[in-house]
């Protein structure tokens, strides 16, 4: 059970582009004294953002350790964008990401931010991977503040940004003169719903070969491939809940199998629920 709730990630073409990108800003930016190029992955719930962004970071670390081993480097730092975030907050996320100790309230924003630079920087930290990044809206006070100071780490640390957030380009992150100074900086890459077609049969199907189902019949879920389709709306995350939770519910009820009837009484995320029925409820009537 342990096992199938977290299957291995498929490398969708999405997580392919992200990936390739993401490494040629890093080669790119490692000579570049002036403004690095950046990255940005933008779209929908549930379209693997995420999942894509920590492969990113995953992959350069595996190349680093492969390229410096038994070094004390930190390649990657992954954190997310505080919510109604601060200056202090967004140091503070560094800071935790690193193991940096107990910090307290006589400690400044400046202090926090110093120590977070200067152990970067030792670490030799290359790539920074900033979640959630539509909190950063540069409509308000507290988004400008925010921004700036996000600037500022990306000024002072020989590092390659990416990031990652939900439907930016509605979100108010490249409005006024910061966000027009991001969008000229940075790479936009976004991802949405897979359409009913070869990738996304092969999706299924790179999913259905992880499982370690000892009754499950291989290509059931491919033959499924319209039915999940209709279910998920081609939203990979969606599409992963389902077929993880049908594999723990297959070992649960003792049949290990998953059949059409499993995946029918998985319950998945209400957006997807209720854009299937909405789906169904279209369907011209036959008969």
């Amino acid at each position: 059970m342990a096992y199938h709730s977290e299957l291995q990630v498929v490398r969708t073409s999405t997580v392919k582009d992200i990936a390739h990108q993401g490494r040629l800003l890093t080669l790119l930016n490692q000579r570049e004294h002036g403004a690095r190029r950046g990255l940005i992955v933008s779209g929908e719930w549930t379209t693997g953002k995420t999942t894509a962004l920590k492969q990113l970071g995953r992959l350069h670390e595996l190349r680093v350790r492969q390229r410096y081993p038994g070094s004390d480097r930190i390649p990657v730092v992954y954190i997310t964008a505080p919510p109604k975030g601060s200056p202090r907050k967004l140091a503070m996320e560094f800071a935790r990401f690193l193991g940096l100790p107990v910090i307290g309230p006589r400690h400044n924003t400046i202090d926090v931010t110093s120590a977070v630079c200067q152990v970067l920087i030792e670490a030799r930290t290359d790539l920074v991977l900033v979640d959630e990044i539509h909190l950063l809206n540069h409509a308000t006070i507290a988004g400008e503040d925010l921004s700036d100071h996000l600037k500022y780490f990306t000024e002072h640390l020989p590092a390659t940004f990416v990031y990652a957030g939900t439907n930016v380009e509605q979100s108010g992150l490249f409005t006024g003169i910061r966000g027009k100074q991001l969008a000229g900086r940075c790479v936009l890459i976004c991802t949405g719903p897979f359409p009913l077609n070869t990738e996304w049969r092969s999706l299924i199907a790179s999913m259905e070969n992880t499982l370690r189902l000892h009754r499950h019949e291989p290509n059931t879920l491919v033959k499924m491939a319209k039915h999940l389709h209709q279910r998920t709306g081609g939203m990979i995350g969606s599409l992963s809940h389902l077929i993880r939770a049908a594999a723990i519910s297959a070992i649960l009820d003792g049949t290990e199998r998953i059949t059409r009837a499993t995946v029918k009484n998985i319950r998945i995320d209400h957006s997807s629920e209720s854009s299937a029925r909405g789906r169904t409820a279209s369907l011209p009537r036959t008969g």
